[in-house]
């Protein structure tokens, strides 16, 4: 339904925005085609980070294979790449053994990641173009190198995140070159043949629910969660503790903001993030808006749609 080449091997997303019910979805989908879930969360790959990231515990689980959750330590970094080199082996297992992977998750450049190879091409290498824009990340930071993608190449800066920083670097390469990445017109055809799912919640209701799974972090002890993880070492600069909920509870536990300000701020910064998520998704082409409904209902329409 989403890709007419039907040689491609097929997969399934289910993304969208966080408390939408996207697990939920997915491990019904993976029970019913006897298949595995593969993360596609950029905070569910660290050990520790529980409640405020609401990973899905072992029962919610129920017994279905997941990926990419709890691989590394707080202490370590988790790029693009580190992702997609070690979920795109388990991808080809289970294509492999006849099965559709499932992947799920709202973090939208780890699933960019896995659906195209960008790869650029072996044209317009240049080491000392790529050198420069190196030594700029590492003294100004990805974002740096990022917005000047974005005011020379917009449309490739749009379809990469800034902390991508070596693709974002590849695609500086081509535009010194004398063209745009963007003008390189195979560099986004999909590997797979995807079938791309969100959950359509109303803003309000997203929101409500939103504000309720916050009240319950808070009610599961994500404040003792991050002491803990403070008491093993973790401070407030690792890329860990960038995660919402997180760095919030910092301020908190510094006396910068009361338990009632922190409650709020998590609640706002969620809020916004899951707008931000909306508007990348929006850019999966051929996405499939589900309206809510119980999670066996949804999947037997996507088990439907993918047999067709």
């Amino acid at each position: 339904m989403v890709q007419e080449n039907n040689i491609k091997p097929k997969i399934i997303i289910i993304c969208g925005p966080t408390a939408s019910g996207k697990t939920a979805l997915a491990v019904e989908v993976a029970k019913k085609l006897n298949s595995e879930v593969i993360s596609a969360d950029s905070m569910y790959i660290y050990k520790g980070l529980n409640i405020g990231t609401a990973k899905p515990t072992k029962d919610e689980q129920q017994g279905i294979v997941h990926h990419l959750i709890d691989v590394v330590s707080p202490f370590d970094s988790f790029t693009v790449s580190n992702y997609k080199n070690t979920a795109q082996p388990i991808i080809n297992k289970l294509i492999n053994e006849n099965k559709i992977p499932v992947i799920c998750g709202g973090t939208g450049f780890y699933i960019n990641a896995l659906l195209y190879d960008l790869s650029y091409g072996n044209g317009n290498d240049n080491p000392e173009v790529r050198e420069k824009y190196k030594n700029l990340a590492s003294k100004n930071g990805n974002k740096y190198v990022y917005d000047i993608l974005k005011s020379v190449d917009p449309i490739s800066a749009e379809k990469l995140h800034f902390n991508d920083v070596k693709r974002v670097i590849r695609a500086l390469e081509i535009y010194e070159s004398g063209c745009k990445k963007s003008d390189i017109k195979d560099e986004f055809i999909p590997k797979y043949n995807y079938f791309a799912y969100s959950i359509n919640h109303d803003r309000k209701t997203l929101y409500d629910r939103i504000n309720t799974r916050v009240d319950i972090m808070i009610k599961n002890g994500l404040i003792d969660e991050v002491k803990s993880l403070i008491k093993s070492g973790v401070n407030r600069n690792l890329q860990c503790m960038q995660a919402i909920g997180y760095k919030e509870v910092f301020d908190y536990l510094d006396g910068i903001i009361s338990i009632e300000e922190l409650v709020d701020l998590i609640k706002l910064n969620t809020r916004h993030y899951a707008k931000r998520q909306l508007t990348y998704f929006k850019k999966i082409p051929n996405l499939i808006n589900l309206e809510p409904a119980n999670v066996d209902n949804l999947s037997d329409i996507i088990i439907k749609d993918i047999h067709k």
